[in-house]
């Protein structure tokens, strides 16, 4: 089965179109699947708990699922040429070892951001300065407070409608900051998602972060953590996951602790805790690229050569996209070889004989970037914790305690 996707504006938004519609996922009575839906594996009700009249979160549900069991399949578009609708795309020889130069037509919201040269390098030494002595660091030392020592901070500066805010009764925590802390740069996250909290969280949907003893508002992007100079975009951050968020924020040297919180939907609702984790790295180089999947059918097979059909509507297209590499479902790899007739057929060679019941891939990639909308002006809200053992609420890197999430 191949999802059907509809054409937007907006190149990172991945809609399905076709194969369930809204009035025909559910039944008249509440809670009852079709069986078109059983069918292709939603049975959101038995996995969820989600009302299939809200039609908003239950498409997002529907997302998520379509996503995980077709991942970046797309179809093409007819009302736009394809090599319009993914001008913005490229093809890879290999995703692993083919090179993308990171300095390649980045946004504008980059020359607003600092990028060290060496940043492990330099995070060594401002760990080590922390925690020397003054004869070994020099002056920097001598800025450090000893630990249980009496101190008094004079602060310049600050805005009289700030004094006037503070309330007696309620302490004013400070914190000290290494060289470079208050410049902005793209900090990657390393979060993995709690066991309680269910429900589908979208790339580039807004979320309230604790990172140290910053309280921050962003956007993120999500991303496989690996090893390789490239990145795959994870659509959504699905529970038990492990990705790398990234996201416009201040400058933090890890490895700082992260807690992820969902929004509240109401003006007096309490967060939700969603992630946790520490800060991984602060890399603007980091490559996070989006994959796009064409696929075709076959239509006519012979030893090595097929015709396929359903990937493209005009032979303009098809010759846009001829130097990019075809795969299968079944891992037989070929390339287009001319395009046949008017309608979008095409003939391909492959290196071994197609099954009728395969499936022929094109992949398509593209860099993304991060959102600046960061907000660092956050009320400070309750958080609802569920009733769960401290052991189980954070399993990440840093050992996180229930007490500075309460914090």
């Amino acid at each position: 089965a191949v999802v059907s996707t509809q054409s937007s504006g907006e190149e990172d938004e991945w809609v399905p179109t076709r194969g369930i519609e809204p009035t025909d996922d559910v039944s008249e009575e509440a809670g009852t699947v079709s069986s078109e839906e059983e069918t292709m594996g939603f049975q959101l009700e038995s996995d969820y708990e989600v009302d299939p009249h809200d039609d908003e979160p239950y498409e997002r549900y529907k997302q998520e699922r379509l996503d995980s069991m077709f991942p970046d399949e797309v179809d093409t578009p007819r009302d736009i040429p394809a090599r319009v609708r993914f001008a913005k795309f490229r093809g890879l020889k290999s995703f692993r070892t083919s090179h993308w130069d990171p300095k390649e037509n980045l946004p504008s919201d980059y020359s607003r951001i600092f990028k060290f040269d060496n940043f492990t390098r330099f995070r060594r030494h401002v760990v080590a300065a922390s925690g020397a002595t003054e004869a070994s660091v020099g002056s920097y030392a001598a800025t450090v407070a000893a630990v249980g020592s009496y101190v008094t901070i004079y602060v310049d500066k600050v805005p009289r409608s700030y004094c006037d805010s503070l309330e007696p009764q309620v302490p004013l925590v400070t914190q000290g900051l290494l060289p470079h802390e208050r410049k902005m740069s793209v900090v990657n996250l390393l979060v993995k998602r709690t066991e309680f909290y269910k429900d589908p969280i979208r790339s580039k949907e807004s979320m309230i972060f604790v990172i140290g003893g910053r309280r921050l508002e962003a956007a993120p992007i999500y991303s496989q953590h690996t090893l390789g100079n490239k990145h795959k975009l994870e659509r959504f951050f699905r529970a038990g996951d492990t990705v790398v968020a990234t996201l416009f924020a201040p400058v933090t040297f890890p490895p700082a602790p992260v807690l992820m919180f969902k929004p509240p939907e109401e003006v007096d609702g309490g967060l939700t805790l969603v992630a946790s984790g520490s800060v991984l790295s602060v890399d603007p180089d980091r490559v996070v690229v989006k994959r796009l999947v064409l696929s075709g059918h076959p239509f006519k097979v012979n030893k090595r050569h097929a015709v396929v059909r359903y990937m493209f509507f005009n032979p303009a297209d098809i010759n846009w996209f001829k130097p990019v590499e075809l795969r299968t479902k079944w891992g037989r790899r070929g390339h287009i070889a001319e395009p046949l007739g008017t309608h979008g057929h095409m003939k391909c060679l492959f290196d071994k004989q197609l099954s009728s019941q395969d499936t022929v891939l094109m992949n398509l990639y593209k860099r993304v970037y991060p959102k600046w909308n960061y907000n660092s002006s956050v009320a400070s809200r309750p958080i609802d914790v569920p009733n769960i053992p401290s052991s189980r609420l954070y399993k990440s890197n840093s050992q996180l305690s229930l007490e500075s999430m309460q914090l």
